[in-house]
């Protein structure tokens, strides 16, 4: 199978690394061991750079503008204001823009809520649950909880209007209690868009007693660049077997009462793979047409994968469309595929999983070949789990019907 990189997406990260806050699995706080010395703000130059070449080189008629960090509005409002201006002059007449930011929440007040609305903007924002299991890790730098304050920024968003949408980590914390994580979002927040997250930080045996003491108490050089290596795991990574429990227990709530009014991006993705699609990188066959743009034009193959050895060079260097259709990147996408173990291939769930993501494969097979998603168990278990629910929400959308018919079919709750 061939990757096809003709669509693809960029996160990319205007404050690099940088954050306010210091939740202890978040890794990605490691990067600016790349980046010493550095501000790790992007300047308006690469900005202009950057939302120039996004159009240039995006063939479809949707184009993303995709903000992450670290924390993203640490770049300031001026600075957003100044995006928006850019994809509004670069776009070609075809084109519709959305405007997208993945936040922490703890920096929003009503002038960000109302940029937001104005210009139609999908806001992630962080929440891993109610506030003991949120605060468990999402922690700010002096190690307190950071509930409050995101709660704070839900509620602001909510107010001025706009389109937001949950982004729940599972990990050690808050993986065996998921219809409280889940009726928490639903009932009390309002919530109708929820990404589920797995937690998996690999460690090597050199690495893992730092890493257990968690990446956002960590500063400097007693902070290492986390690698996607080793096949250790810290203590914080959710269970595989408990992963899949969490998402058995909270769809089996779900596709009795709530399909067609509560979102959850998991079992979207997983409908899509029973009709014959791919809906996102880590279920489709190959991947590499989700890219990481650091803040100082530096291209990497993947967010996941925000390392020197997957740096595609820079946007002063080469244009964006020629990074992303590159051959190192080609061969980055189809590596997915082509590095699957034979009990991956020979599964009967592969068409849902095609082994996820490969930042996840370190671990071996039953009968020893390496390579195996540590998610596994899992994944397999959920995949078996909702396949008779799937099936026939698949054959309802085949007839022309809705999908929210199999709750008649279930006997829904009101």
């Amino acid at each position: 199978m061939q990757s096809n990189l003709s669509q693809y997406h960029l996160l990319a990260k205007p404050a690099g690394a940088a954050c306010n806050l210091g939740c202890q699995y978040c890794f990605f706080l490691s990067k600016e061991n790349l980046y010493h010395g550095d501000s790790h703000l992007m300047d308006e130059a690469t900005l202009d750079r950057y939302i120039r070449q996004l159009m240039e080189s995006s063939l479809g008629p949707q184009v993303d503008v995709a903000w992450q960090g670290g924390e993203p509005m640490l770049r300031g409002l001026d600075f957003y204001k100044r995006s928006v201006e850019l994809a509004a002059r670069y776009r070609k007449p075809h084109q519709q823009i959305l405007h997208t930011i993945q936040t922490n929440g703890t920096l929003i007040d009503d002038a960000w809520a109302r940029f937001f609305k104005r210009h139609n903007y999908l806001v992630g924002i962080s929440i891993d649950g109610p506030r003991a299991m949120h605060d468990a890790y999402r922690v700010t730098k002096k190690g307190e909880g950071s509930f409050d304050e995101v709660i704070r920024g839900w509620n602001l968003l909510r107010k001025h209007g706009v389109d937001v949408n949950i982004l729940c980590t599972v990990h050690a914390a808050n993986q065996d209690h998921p219809l409280e994580v889940y009726r928490f979002f639903r009932d009390e927040l309002q919530a109708e868009y929820i990404q589920l997250i797995p937690i998996v930080e690999r460690a090597t045996p050199d690495t893992l007693a730092v890493a257990n003491q968690g990446w956002g108490g960590l500063k400097g050089t007693d902070r290492p660049l986390y690698r996607q290596e080793g096949s250790l795991v810290t203590e914080r990574t959710v269970n595989a077997e408990k992963f899949g429990q969490f998402l058995n227990g909270i769809f089996d709530e779900w596709v009795k009462r709530d399909v067609g009014k509560v979102y959850v991006t998991t079992f979207d993705i997983a409908l899509g793979s029973w009709l014959g699609h791919h809906n996102a990188c880590i279920v489709s066959p190959t991947c590499g047409e989700a890219l990481a743009l650091e803040h100082n034009g530096d291209v990497y193959s993947c967010d996941h994968f925000v390392e020197p050895d997957h740096l595609l060079g820079n946007l002063k260097d080469t244009p964006l469309g020629g990074l992303v259709r590159s051959e190192k990147q080609r061969r980055f996408g189809q590596a997915k595929y082509d590095t699957l173990p034979r009990y991956c291939r020979e599964c009967p769930v592969l068409f849902a999983c095609y082994g996820e993501c490969p930042r996840n494969r370190f671990i071996r097979t039953p009968d020893g070949e390496q390579g195996l998603n540590y998610l596994c168990a899992g994944y397999k278990g959920f995949f078996t789990h909702i396949d008779p629910a799937m099936k026939t929400m698949a054959s309802l959308l085949r007839q022309g019907r809705y999908a929210d018919e199999i709750m008649d079919l279930a006997g829904a709750t009101p």
